[in-house]
């Protein structure tokens, strides 16, 4: 499955549009929460990470069940909450490529 951020993909021509998808990923893990900032930060910065994968393959799986191929346009966001657990938001118009 192809991804990308632009409306279109060098070297492909979108045959159909099948409709907009989402993934969604909230943290489920423990963020450090001890002295050191560096530590601190490290521990947020890996919470986004692990929970930014979670949320793609969600929005592979959504795509899929389109019969998509590619999905086009992504935009993702990252929010943390009051309680500094990671939330993203990956959005995304499914495709079919040729």
């Amino acid at each position: 499955m192809v991804l990308t951020t632009t409306n279109s993909i060098e070297g492909f021509k979108i045959s159909d549009y099948k409709g907009i998808v989402t993934g969604i990923a909230i943290f489920e893990g423990k963020i450090n929460m001890g002295f050191s900032m560096s530590k601190y930060y490290k521990s947020v910065q890996e919470s986004i990470d692990t929970t930014k994968e979670v949320a793609f393959q969600r929005l592979k799986e959504n795509a899929k069940r389109l019969d998509a191929n590619a999905v086009v346009g992504i935009k993702v966001e990252i929010e943390l909450t009051t309680s500094n657990y990671a939330m993203v938001s990956v959005t995304g118009t499914a495709v079919s490529v040729a």
